[in-house]
């Protein structure tokens, strides 16, 4: 684990620093200097950006990782790589043409409800294409166990470039217009910033020769977009929806819920960076034994720290809706549900890693696509009885069982559980801290609250933890912390 417990502490790192930084936006300048109307746009622009882009990418960062270590000529290797580099275009320049003669029908389309969509197709399609080369390039330097300087840009460069932008349209620098334009220029910046360090790590020989087992790299290829297009439809095709079936200035309240709910993903999101690599090469080297060591100990590592963040949103999120304007506060249930889903997801550990770069991801898609469908027909059942609480179930449902399912496959191939005793203790802790914080509530501001609350909950679960040494590996990091060993 001392690859992984190095750089995974980096990259927790920028990824706290970039959701604080999200947090000041989400919370405060968003909900301050922008309209809600403008809010819920931005908020379905990104959302509709994530959702295409696995198609955009061709499912080429994923592929990078899985088959980089398969390689072991210079010319192959080499020719792998120039293929992973130029066969999004494949994509890319036919969908730019469809947008371009078809902007009319698709605008309209997607406008019905929220007419102000139509302004801003083509702002959609930029951003899809630089998140998917970003991808592209950020996998570049993960196939070279560098990871610490992509995690920071995919986590903070944007954040702080819209933040930036934020004060600027404050200040009447720029107006509406400008403003959404410079978002999709920060993303641009983003991904030609994270193409030049890839290119530092390892510069690129465009071979064109044929590989031996390009057939299996394209069926790969294809099938891991539906992967793709499974997780990212999971996170935000309810925003997308929403836009069909509420104002769309609900999709900010939303959006403010869910991204609340998604601090809890940040240690997953952080580790999955390196746990990818890592399990691709152990399954090509048919190491299982250290396959299934790092798949126990990142789930037990996740759950920890997962659990402690899941601790502080449940236990503080009421005194965090009397800060932002009150009419956010109706996504309160969004918050509990969602924030249920994503602990249950950080415990599963390197589960994905494991399935996406084994044999065995294609009966797993085949379930991921009859789930997505299930999560479609749960939001048109339920956005129009519930609004965004309806979205928010029907993603919890589906989140719930797609993992369920994915625990089970890993299980029943693999013959490997990632839960051991220590799961079980740690999750007890967490229901027992719910229990004894949830309706304690002090009398100050509600700051004030949230800061004597959650130094009360961080003393009794991380003394718990550290006492009965639940993780190895996190009483190590707090021992060299505190140096005392």
């Amino acid at each position: 684990m001392g690859v992984v417990a190095i750089q995974s502490f980096k990259n927790i790192i920028s990824t706290y620093l970039g959701f604080f930084v999200g947090a000041i936006n989400t919370l405060f300048l968003y909900t301050e200097f922008l309209s809600d109307e403008y809010y819920g746009m931005v908020s379905y622009m990104l959302s509709l950006a994530y959702v295409i882009m696995p198609v955009m990418a061709l499912g080429m960062h994923n592929t990078l990782v899985k088959f980089y270590s398969s390689f072991k000529t210079r010319v192959s290797l080499n020719s792998f790589l120039t293929l992973m580099l130029f066969l999004p275009m494949s994509v890319i320049i036919p969908v730019v043409i469809i947008t371009y003669f078809g902007y009319d029908a698709i605008a309209a389309l997607l406008s019905k409800k929220n007419t102000i969509i139509e302004g801003y197709l083509w702002h959609t399609v930029f951003i899809a294409i630089a998140l998917a080369y970003f991808e592209v390039f950020f996998a570049w330097a993960k196939v070279q166990m560098q990871t610490v300087v992509g995690n920071f840009m995919k986590e903070v460069f944007h954040r702080v470039g819209t933040m930036v932008l934020l004060f600027l349209l404050y200040f009447k620098v720029v107006d509406l217009e400008q403003f959404m334009i410079g978002i999709v220029v920060v993303y641009m910046l983003r991904m030609l910033v994270m193409k030049i360090y890839a290119f530092s790590v390892k510069f690129p020989v465009v071979t064109f020769k044929r590989l031996k087992n390009i057939e299996s790299i394209l069926k790969y290829s294809f099938l891991i977009i539906i992967a793709g297009s499974i997780a990212t439809i999971l996170l935000d095709v309810d925003k997308v929806m929403l836009g069909s079936y509420v104002d769309i200035k609900e999709i900010a309240y939303y959006s403010v819920a869910i991204f609340i709910a998604a601090v809890i993903a940040v240690p997953q999101r952080s580790m999955h960076q390196i746990l990818m690599p890592l399990s691709a090469k152990y399954l090509n080297d048919r190491d299982f034994e250290s396959l299934e060591d790092l798949y126990k100990r990142s789930s037990l590592n996740l759950l920890v720290v997962g659990g402690f963040i899941f601790l502080l949103i449940v236990l503080n999120i009421n005194e965090l809706y009397y800060i932002i304007p009150e009419e956010f506060s109706g996504g309160l249930f969004v918050v509990f549900i969602i924030s249920i889903s994503k602990l249950y997801d950080t415990a599963l550990g390197s589960n994905n890693a494991i399935l996406f770069n084994s044999d065995y991801y294609r009966v797993v898609l085949v379930l991921g696509v009859v789930l997505v469908i299930l999560m479609i027909v749960l939001n048109m059942l339920l956005i129009p009885v519930l609004g965004i609480n309806g979205a928010g179930l029907a993603t919890f449902i589906a989140i719930f069982l797609y993992n369920s399912v994915k625990l089970y496959f890993v299980y029943r191939k693999f013959k490997m559980f990632p839960f051991t005793i220590d799961s079980l203790k740690i999750s007890g802790l967490i229901l027992v801290s719910v229990l004894l914080f949830y309706f304690w509530e002090f009398p100050f501001h509600p700051v004030v609250n949230i800061a004597l609350k959650s130094t009360l909950v961080a003393i009794l679960y991380g003394g718990v933890v550290y006492r009965y040494n639940f993780s190895e590996d996190i009483s190590s990091l707090i021992n060299r912390f505190l140096k005392l060993k």
